[in-house]
């Protein structure tokens, strides 16, 4: 039998009200959600965009089967890096002509830091967060040893005090503004500042933070920015990452992968490599034109969304589910380790329990779609342009259902290689 929820009145009432206030409520209709499903895991995947499936299906049929080969130009598949570049350029407060998508994020971050590293040439030491997501200490790792130089893993906190001392020495400093695990942001002005001021350059991986709050890379000064297409943007499923460059950095700018695409006059098939004007040098392959245009198609559902309002009900949104995770769940053995300070809150809140697991599994056989990190993080993104107060406060109602009837496997069986 459920257990009575206490204060659910009280809860209730707050997210109807919340809802009801909401000025970016009409934006949920431009995801294709399924029915009775509450998504909360829209910072690993976001939902279909509804302009995606038209998208795609013209991309297909009639660019691609109809017109063939001529929709290079017609269609405007060459200039796509480019232009969808330039749309996330928007959304991240960069201006026209500093940003590419195409690639992964991988391959996008590798070409970041070496290029990065390249321009401080006389500094052998490349900063990182010891708590980054794991391609970012890997590829860092790597750069080094291309490089020769070395790596120093600070926790960001740490880094003005760090820079104080062996910022003569440092090449580039990279980090995220939100840690994946935690939720927690850091501030990338006061960061990026003290790299300027130890004359380093900042590289910030966006990948959990485009599309949810407000960036301004121009303003902050930033030098170098990557970040996925597929979390709060809705790309799709390995969708193509985006490269950020600041203009000033564009005329001394070697990539370490000068691929054809990226060259002045690619169709004159030089023997030599000349590096393109712009950020147009930072093109590498052909572009994937089905997963670039889908991207594109996604990035409509943000015309016209204020990102100030969408960060306002992002918090709006955690500080809800930190309120429930405190009245109903922590009774229960649940703790947050996201900080209830709003100015340190990224779009997610992160629950520890040493069953996360398998309580992230059982919450799906309920219709609520979360994550966990291992060992025992649960996961809770939220997304200001289709998330609802109400959606947050009936996961955490069902995580408690279960968690105080038992209904869950604390080690339940591997259902495949993702989690």
């Amino acid at each position: 039998m459920t257990t009575a929820l206490p204060d659910a009145t009280a809860l209730r009432e707050q997210a109807a009200r919340l809802d009801a206030d909401d000025p970016l409520a009409p934006v949920r209709e431009r995801f294709l959600l399924p029915p009775d499903v509450v998504y909360l895991d829209g910072n690993s995947l976001g939902p279909l965009p509804a302009a995606v499936p038209a998208a795609l299906d013209d991309v297909v049929r009639r660019q691609w089967g109809t017109a063939l080969i001529g929709s290079w130009n017609a269609a405007g598949w060459w200039e796509a890096p480019l232009r969808v570049g330039d749309a996330i350029g928007t959304l991240i407060g960069a201006a026209p002509g500093q940003t590419v998508a195409g690639d992964s994020t991988s391959v996008q971050l590798f070409t970041a830091l070496d290029a990065a590293a390249a321009l401080r040439p006389d500094r052998p030491l490349l900063v990182t967060d010891p708590g980054h997501f794991p391609t970012d200490r890997y590829l860092a790792d790597a750069v080094a040893r291309r490089r020769g130089l070395q790596v120093r893993h600070v926790p960001p906190p740490d880094l003005p005090h760090f820079l104080a001392t062996q910022g003569p020495r440092v090449a580039v400093v990279s980090y995220s503004p939100v840690d994946f695990r935690t939720g927690e942001l850091y501030d990338m002005r006061a960061l990026t500042r003290a790299a300027h001021d130890a004359g380093a350059l900042a590289l910030w991986d966006l990948c959990h933070a485009a599309g949810a709050l407000p960036l301004d890379v121009d303003a902050l000064g930033v030098d170098l920015a990557v970040g996925c297409g597929y979390k709060f943007l809705s790309g799709g499923p390995g969708a193509p990452a985006f490269l950020y460059v600041a203009q000033r950095h564009h005329t001394a700018l070697e990539t370490p992968l000068p691929g054809w695409t990226g060259h002045a006059d690619p169709f004159a098939l030089a023997r030599d490599y000349t590096p393109a004007p712009g950020i147009a040098r930072a093109r590498i392959g052909t572009p994937p034109i089905l997963s670039l245009l889908a991207l594109e198609a996604a990035l409509t559902a943000f015309d016209g969304v204020d990102l100030h309002q969408v960060r306002a009900k992002s918090l709006s949104l955690t500080g809800f589910l930190l309120r429930c995770a405190d009245e109903l769940l922590a009774p229960l053995g649940f703790t947050s380790v996201t900080p209830s300070d709003p100015g340190r809150r990224g779009s997610q809140v992160t629950l520890r329990h040493p069953h996360a697991h398998g309580l992230a599994v059982a919450l799906a056989g309920r219709g609520v779609v979360a994550d966990m990190r291992a060992p025992d993080l649960l996961r809770f993104g939220v997304n200001a342009l289709f998330t609802s107060h109400g959606d947050l406060l009936t996961a955490a109602s069902r995580l408690r259902d279960l968690t105080v009837e038992g209904a869950y496997d604390p080690a339940p069986p591997s259902e495949g290689p993702v989690t």
